[in-house]
């Protein structure tokens, strides 16, 4: 309640100070029309009395300030009047000291004295300098500083600066400099002062209150650095220690972080530049309390975005040594605030990079030196637990990799992988993803092997499992999204010298098969598909090296591959590694590889045989393993037999008869290659397919049994399609009365009362006849050799 009554209370006191002033300016009006001096004095001394109240707020207090400045705008136009009448501006400026109350006389003074310099009677500068003696006679904080402002304010355009109309004799303009810097110093105090008036309870609000009254302060700063005079001889001796001197003596946290913030806003950042030895000595000695972070970051935004604004502006940042002297500065903040919580030193450290980022792009050395003080600060602590901290620090990494868009800048710096060490694993993980995004946005490839080893060293996080972190705490989704951009990555490691490309090979290996189960299965395919293209460039450059030097050879990739895909043998996922395997016979094909080819055909067997469990599975794997064993070239007829022989034997013993029938139909396709002399063994074909018709029908007889009706006849059709495939590649043991006997047992099954309606099978046979009445309508040979069957 206490609040609410002291808020009513204050309204009531502003409406009767608003009612006071508003009677008293009524009867100074009726003096000014008039033209009666005295009773124009009379009134508005007692209509200035109403800001003598200590019992409103600052806020409050500004409303009734503003109605009696506009008042005494009018009261001024009307001394501009009398002196033209006659009346001396002297005689004016005394007779206003005669007010009773020295709040009301000051007013008085300041309106006058504003008279007084536009009339050139005086010369501005003692005028100048009378009144801001003169207000040292109000010392109340609040009313001292809004009569102050009113000084301010009236004498802003009357100031004796070079060129303006009130400039008077030598140089004048000091006169104006130490006006504004002598008011500023009394504003200053009485707004430090501020703090203490009222209980100590109350101090939250009072700090709110000043900070609403702040930029009357600030404005004379804002003042100084448009008076034409003050250049950076001037600012350098004489105003920027001042100001300092100022703020450094207030030791007031609000007022020392505002008015670093000010002098850096305001003056020109060549003079930021210029002063910067003396600016930042100011820094360490500011309260400990003071935000020196938010100051400093803002001077070096500034200062980065003067260097970035022209090239002839770089010179002086060198002749000056701006990153030393920021560096040291940056440096002494942190040692005398031995309090500094960890992100405040990383947060100036972060400004402190993006600043030589900005400047001096080409200097390395510097960026590592910030990394390196980083590094210092950092070492014998703990790892970094805080959220903001943390969030810093991948700021700080990131940062040269989003400057340099390349990695292998990064890589250079000896002091990167070191502040890494220092944060958690959960942040590792995320700075590693950012330094792989950078990879793949900028299309960067890392070239050789110590540089690959340097990468894998910052994106451990990702490729192993760190202090023993169980998988079991990783979100499903996030773990697959890190794994599948490490498997991109491993596509951008690259070298067109095969030995280098090999070792590459090998330190990736060296890493990946650290990385548990769970990652292997993501890691390991994208190695053996890098280390194929090696072999493939290998095998298209073959006889260009030649020679016992050559180290790099399909056979001993083949070796490596052997053994990466052996490793899958701890992931669940047995299908993963036959189509491996089945990948590199493929290769070592490519390559003429006999023996190399066959032993990984042996190892996809021997996977089917004792890991491939699942039905769904086997049908997949064997018809893979039927799919690449047929394309396969380089098998002499022993080995070719023995591997046709497994496949067709795994065909049979495929656990659904329809399974068996697709496979061994598909083996057919083992006995007879397009455009390879000596494996056109038609009879073998034959004996495929008639294997294939007899489990149809197998499965046929099951269905009736367990359904009642036999099933549709797509197996059937399917096997026909086969037939019509070999007859027309001209197999002699495929007759176009073996096709026209498959015809008609089609269709009896179709019109068989136990057959149950399948509209696709019916479509597909229907298909299948139309294309055989096509090729008989196309005449010539192929018309001919389809004549004989009856559709």
């Amino acid at each position: 309640m206490l609040p609410d009554a002291g808020s009513e209370d204050e309204e009531k006191w502003l409406a009767e100070g608003i009612a006071g002033l508003q009677h008293n300016a009524f009867y100074m009006h009726r003096a000014l029309d008039s033209n009666n001096l005295r009773d124009a004095l009379k009134y508005s001394a007692q209509m200035l009395s109403e800001l003598r109240t200590s019992r409103l707020s600052p806020h409050k207090y500004y409303e009734l300030y503003m109605r009696a400045f506009d008042e005494l705008r009018k009261l001024e136009m009307f001394f501009k009047e009398e002196t033209k009448r006659g009346c001396s501006v002297i005689d004016l400026y005394e007779l206003v000291q005669h007010a009773g109350n020295i709040l009301p006389r000051l007013y008085l003074l300041c309106t006058v004295g504003s008279v007084c310099i536009k009339s050139k009677e005086t010369p501005a500068k003692e005028i100048l300098k009378d009144l801001v003696e003169m207000c040292r006679g109000v010392q109340h904080p609040v009313r001292g500083l809004f009569l102050r402002s009113y000084l301010s304010q009236i004498s802003r355009d009357k100031l004796p600066d070079i060129g303006s109309e009130y400039e008077g004799d030598g140089d004048s303009f000091i006169d104006a400099v130490e006006f504004v810097l002598q008011n500023f110093t009394e504003m200053n105090k009485l707004w430090v002062r501020m703090q203490h008036q009222g209980p100590v309870r109350e101090k939250e609000k009072r700090d709110k209150e000043r900070s609403e009254l702040r930029d009357l302060v600030g404005k004379n700063l804002h003042v100084l650095s448009q008076i034409d005079g003050v250049d950076l001889d001037i600012y350098k001796d004489t105003v920027l220690p001042r100001v300092l001197e100022q703020v450094v003596n207030c030791k007031d946290e609000l007022a020392q972080h505002y008015l670093m913030d000010c002098i850096i806003q305001v003056f020109p950042d060549e003079y930021h530049l210029q002063t910067l030895e003396t600016l930042l000595s100011a820094c360490p000695q500011l309260q400990p309390t003071v935000d020196i972070m938010t100051v400093l970051s803002q001077l070096m935004d500034r200062l980065s975005n003067y260097a970035t604004s022209s090239t002839e502006i770089l010179p002086e940042f060198l002749q000056v040594e701006a990153f030393a002297k920021l560096s040291n500065a940056i440096g002494k903040v942190i040692d005398s605030q031995p309090e500094m919580p960890i992100v405040g030193a990383i947060t100036l450290y972060v400004s402190l990079l993006k600043f030589t980022l900005r400047v001096h792009p080409d200097r390395l050395d510097y960026v590592d030196q910030v990394l390196g003080a980083c590094v210092k600060k950092l070492s014998g602590k703990p790892k970094i637990e805080d959220n903001k901290a943390t969030k810093q620090i991948v700021a700080l990494l990131s940062a040269p990799v989003e400057k340099y868009n390349d990695i292998d800048t990064a890589l250079k710096l000896s002091n990167y992988p070191r502040i890494m060490d220092h944060l958690d694993n959960a942040t590792k993980k995320i700075m590693a993803v950012v330094i792989i995004q950078s990879i793949m946005k900028n299309n960067t490839y890392i070239s050789t092997a110590d540089k690959v080893e340097a990468l894998f060293e910052l994106i451990k996080g990702l490729i192993k499992d760190m202090d023993e972190i169980q998988d079991e705490e990783l979100d499903e989704e996030d773990f697959k999204e890190e794994q599948n951009s490490v498997a991109r990555l491993i596509h951008m490691l690259y070298n067109d010298d095969p030995e280098e490309m090999l070792e590459i090979i090998q330190t990736v290996r060296k890493h990946i098969l650290l990385g548990g189960p769970k990652r292997l299965a993501f890691t390991v395919p994208p190695l053996i598909f890098s280390a194929l293209k090696l072999v493939r460039r290998l095998q298209a450059h073959e006889g260009d090296e030649v020679g016992e030097d050559v180290s790099t050879t399909p056979k001993k990739i083949f070796q490596i591959l052997n053994q990466i895909i052996e490793a899958l043998s701890t992931v669940p996922s047995s299908e993963l590694s036959l189509r491996l395997y089945l990948q590199c016979a493929e290769a070592a094909n490519d390559c003429e590889l006999e023996p190399v080819a066959y032993e990984f055909f042996t190892q996809a067997f021997i996977l089917y045989e004792e890991e491939v469990a699942d039905s769904k599975a086997q049908v997949t794997a064997i018809h893979l393993i039927i799919g690449t064993l047929q394309r396969m070239t380089v098998f002499g007829v022993e080995n070719r037999d023995t591997l046709t022989h497994k496949a067709t034997g795994y065909s049979a013993k495929l656990l659904k008869k329809p399974d068996q029938c697709r496979a061994i139909y598909a083996c057919s396709h083992l006995f007879w290659v397009e455009n390879q002399d000596g494996i056109k063994d038609g009879e073998r074909v034959l004996l495929c397919l008639k294997r294939a018709i007899r489990i149809a029908n197998a499965a046929q007889q099951m269905a009736n049994v367990t359904r009642g009706s036999s099933g549709p006849v797509t197996l059937f059709v399917e096997i026909l399609n086969k037939y019509l495939y070999f007859f027309e590649k001209g197999n002699p043991q495929i007759t176009s009365s073996a096709i026209q006997g498959l015809i008609e047992l089609i269709m009896n099954e179709m019109q068989s009362d136990n057959s149950p309606s399948d509209p696709s099978a019916d479509s597909f046979f229907s298909s299948t006849m139309r294309y055989i009445q096509f090729q008989k309508q196309k005449g010539g040979a192929i018309g001919e050799k389809y004549e004989p069957i009856k559709v």
